[in-house]
């Protein structure tokens, strides 16, 4: 039986600590010892995040001029197709729509949406709407304006979600896919100064996960559409991402899926630890399964490998990224290897070779 083949993409910044130029670092995976090894890297600036097209055909990433888009290459390596405006400051995440038509930016800075129209080579087209998030936050020192922080789909394709972390609460838009339009239809509000951060849908679509920053836990909502343009967003479980015991000034951040959508990964700076949560497909609720340190200095994005037998740590203030073994029945990880060295790394996303 042959066996499958992965990449890694890591974003890292290009400015600050270091005076590397190559924002996104390339890594041939070695699924079986659970270890990335530098295969290239791509002239980029402060590349905040990075997303691939729900085709598999394309990489787009943040970068300080808007965005830029690859084509993936048959053997992982990236060959840029053009770069695109978002008329605003640096964004902080993108995704596409899953007809990979459209490309949703989020701009923490500025509290905007930009939705850019794709083209058919996988290229960057003209913006179609812009949205500014408007209000006052409850904390005057970080969070006194909006800050989009994430824009995601609805798995049904019809409503964006964007997560406004400054604002505490999640904006629900319906899209016109002719038109490339938003039109605000919900709003999920969080609780005060939680800072809602991350979001993701479980595989059949029905749930919904979103990660706060300050408060360090995850709500789960039910997901259904009542009518047309009618969302219905009803919490159903909140659950911490620390253990009872816990470094203070901690900070939830990550929040990602297992490849088999059966766990859900988050991370926690200040407790430096990441959090594996067991995912029940029928109710969405989760179970904590681990919550255990990464040996390295805020772990900004973390993930398990396909197989979810291995797992990697993205390690921002210390410049690394460390390696564990997985054992999900012990409900244990274990360090192997040493650290490898990267400057400021932001997100990786596993791609499986054709």
């Amino acid at each position: 039986m042959k066996k499958e083949k992965y990449v890694a993409y890591v974003s890292t910044y290009t400015s600050g600590m270091t005076d590397d130029i190559h924002g996104i670092k390339i890594y041939d995976v070695d699924m079986e010892n659970g270890r990335f090894t530098e295969k290239d890297q791509v002239e980029i600036t402060n590349s905040s995040y990075v997303t691939i097209s729900h085709n598999s055909k394309y990489l787009y990433s943040i970068t300080d001029f808007g965005v830029e888009a690859y084509k993936i290459e048959a053997d992982g390596s990236l060959c840029v197709i053009n770069q695109g405006s978002i008329n605003g400051m640096r964004g902080c995440y993108l995704s596409t729509d899953y007809e990979d038509r459209f490309l949703f930016v989020a701009g923490y800075h500025d509290g905007k949406i930009t939705v850019l129209k794709l083209r058919e080579d996988g290229g960057v087209g003209e913006i179609t709407d812009e949205i500014f998030h408007k209000g006052m936050g409850s904390i005057a020192e970080r969070n006194f304006r909006p800050h989009v922080n994430c824009v995601k789909m609805t798995r049904d394709n019809k409503y964006l979600c964007a997560a406004d972390l400054g604002m505490d609460h999640v904006n629900v838009y319906w899209f016109d896919h002719t038109m490339g339009k938003l039109k605000m239809v919900d709003i999920i509000r969080s609780e005060q100064e939680s800072a809602p951060r991350h979001l993701k849908f479980s595989k059949n679509g029905k749930f919904l996960y979103i990660v706060h920053e300050l408060k360090n836990y995850v709500d789960v909502y039910s997901y259904k559409e009542i009518s047309e343009k009618n969302p219905e967003f009803e919490k159903i479980q909140t659950i911490s991402t620390l253990n009872d015991y816990h470094a203070g000034g901690s900070a939830a951040s990550a929040l990602n899926l297992s490849a088999d959508y059966k766990y859900l990964i988050s991370s926690n700076a200040g407790d430096n630890s990441i959090i594996i949560y067991s995912i029940d497909e029928n109710t969405g609720l989760l179970e904590k399964i681990l919550c255990l340190p990464i040996s390295g200095d805020y772990p900004k994005d973390a993930n398990l490998f396909p197989d979810n037998r291995h797992l990697v740590s993205l390690n921002h203030l210390s410049n690394t990224m460390t390696f564990f073994d997985v054992d999900l029945k012990k409900k244990v990880i274990v360090m192997h290897g040493k650290e490898m060295k990267v400057q400021q790394p932001n997100c990786v996303i596993f791609h499986k070779l054709q």
